[in-house]
């Protein structure tokens, strides 16, 4: 399945983004409570021009200690860790102002782990399986580092749709709540675009529709997260959905 992931990532987003000659490799953080997992995406990665593993982490407490500390662009970051898991890692590290441009890749064994929705509610940027191929962990690791949801926008939207019906209540008490005054801070056009992202359009589809640029709905979409408090795309469909301003089977 993170194959598919991948090629529809690449259609939305254009090819994964490859750095060129000269610039700086991205800086990894690799956090896994196995040795095992660990060395094997150290040596998956060092095999690639590109990356740096700057750091690894045995549990959720030392991932987000090194992320302060390091500041590496990308944490890959298990879920079921001791001391402190990953999705509270995961909103530890988003949630730090200092560590606003760490992106965190969820690492799971299963397509659809029971925690992957809280994991990209806590502002993970994506997630990917420990046993995909290794051009596609490389892929992956680019796309969440260069800011983009490593899950393609249609197929967030079926995640999110699914882990919404299966907690109704959580998505009603935030629409009654938080999600609603937050919505409220939008402008119209915003608060269309948002909708138009979590219903799964790419910002070409966006602008064709509403007839503006790419590079202004680019525009739109940084303020709307600043207004949110979104760290990526990812986390701003998971906030339509949660507050309500779209409803799963909406289309």
């Amino acid at each position: 399945m993170i194959e598919r992931h991948l090629r529809e990532a690449r259609s939305a987003a254009g090819e994964v983004p490859v750095r060129s000659a000269g610039e700086r490799p991205l800086r990894l953080v690799v956090a896994d409570d196995q040795d095992l997992v660990r060395s094997g995406f150290r040596l998956i990665l060092s095999s690639y021009d590109g990356f740096s593993i700057v750091g690894e982490a045995r549990d959720g407490e030392e991932a987000v200690e090194l992320a302060r500390r390091l500041v590496p662009d990308v944490v890959l970051m298990d879920i079921r860790m001791p001391h402190l898991n990953g999705i509270e890692a995961t909103r530890a590290i988003t949630g730090d102002p200092a560590l606003a441009d760490v992106r965190v890749l969820i690492l799971t064994t299963f397509d659809i782990d029971e925690y992957v929705y809280d994991a990209l509610a806590a502002g993970a940027g994506g997630f990917l399986l420990k046993d995909a191929e290794p051009d596609d962990i490389a892929a992956a690791v680019r796309v969440v580092a260069a800011g983009d949801a490593l899950i393609q926008p249609s197929v967030m939207r079926r995640l999110v749709e699914t882990f919404v019906r299966m907690r109704p209540a959580a998505g009603a008490g935030v629409a009654a709540g938080e999600g609603g005054s937050a919505f409220s801070a939008l402008t119209e056009r915003e608060r269309e675009i948002l909708v138009q992202v979590a219903r799964g359009m790419t910002n070409d589809e966006i602008g064709a529709e509403l007839f503006i640029s790419s590079a202004t709905v680019k525009t739109h979409l940084a303020r709307i997260m600043a207004k949110l408090g979104a760290h990526d795309r990812a986390q701003l469909v998971v906030r339509a959905y949660e507050g309500g301003l779209v409803r799963p089977g909406e289309r």
